[in-house]
C-alpha cells in the first residue's frame, strides 16, 4: 500500500468529521422540532418558506415592514407557508391558514399575553391574538397571486400595514430604511445544508474507494 494513501484517508476522515459537525450546527435552525415556524418566530418577526427562497429585495422589504409595524406598537409575527414541508410534522394543516394560526398561536405564546400573528398561505390568511377589527380586515384581504414563496411574501407585505391600520396603528408606506440583509429567512440555511450533505457524501464515497483499492493492493 502506498504511504500516500493512509495520509489521504486520514485527511478525508477529518474533513468528513468537520462537515458532519458543521451540518449539526446548521440543521437545527431548519427546524428543531415538529413545527419549524414556532422556533423561528420566537426570535424573528417573519418565517420564510424553505424553498424556493424569497428574493433578497422582497425579504428585506418585508423585514423592514414588520419592524416598522413593531415600532408603531403593532408587533406582528408573520408565517409564510408555501408547502406542507414548512409545517414539519403537521402537514395536514396545509391549506388551512386559520387552523394553523390557531395552532401556531399556542406554540409562541408563553406569558399569557397574546402574540399578534398572521399566517399566509395560497388559500388565504389566518390571524390570532388580534382585535376583532383586524380579523375582519384579514378576511377582506385578496388572496396571494399564487402559492409561490415570493407571492406569499408580497401578499404579507401588503397585508401588514392594512392590519396595523385596522388595529389603530399607522405604518409608513415606505420605511425610512430597508435593511440590506435578511433577519428571518429560514430558507437561507437550505443551500448551505445541501452543500454540506453533498460534501459529506463525496467524502464517504472517496473513503470507500480508497479502502477498496488498498485491499486490492494488499492481496
Amino acid at each position: 500500500m502506498s504511504p500516500i494513501r493512509p495520509r489521504l484517508v486520514a485527511a478525508l476522515a477529518v474533513l468528513c468529521v468537520t462537515l458532519t459537525a458543521a451540518g449539526a450546527v446548521v440543521a437545527p435552525t431548519a427546524g428543531a422540532d415538529g413545527d419549524p415556524a414556532s422556533d423561528v418566530l420566537l426570535g424573528e418577526s417573519v418565517f420564510y418558506p424553505y424553498t424556493p427562497p424569497v428574493s433578497a429585495a422582497t425579504t428585506a422589504a418585508l423585514n423592514a415592514k414588520a419592524a416598522a409595524a413593531a415600532k408603531a406598537h403593532f408587533k406582528l409575527k408573520v408565517a409564510l407557508i408555501a408547502s406542507p414541508v414548512d409545517l414539519g410534522v403537521i402537514p395536514d394543516l396545509f391549506g388551512k391558514p386559520q387552523k394553523y394560526a390557531d395552532f401556531l398561536d399556542q406554540e409562541i405564546t408563553f406569558t399569557g399575553a397574546r402574540q399578534p400573528l398572521l399566517v399566509v398561505m395560497k388559500a388565504g390568511y389566518g390571524v390570532q391574538g388580534v382585535p376583532a377589527a383586524v380579523t375582519t380586515a384579514a378576511a377582506a384581504l385578496p388572496k396571494p397571486a399564487s402559492g409561490s414563496s415570493e407571492d406569499l411574501a408580497k401578499a404579507a407585505l401588503a397585508a401588514v400595514p392594512k392590519l396595523a391600520a385596522a388595529a389603530g396603528h399607522r405604518v409608513p408606506a415606505t420605511p425610512a430604511s430597508v435593511p440590506a440583509h435578511s433577519s428571518g429567512g429560514s430558507s437561507n440555511n437550505l443551500p448551505l445544508l445541501i452543500i454540506l450533505i453533498g460534501c459529506a457524501l463525496l467524502c464517504a464515497g472517496g473513503l470507500v474507494v480508497l479502502r477498496q483499492r488498498s485491499r486490492v493492493g494488499e492481496r
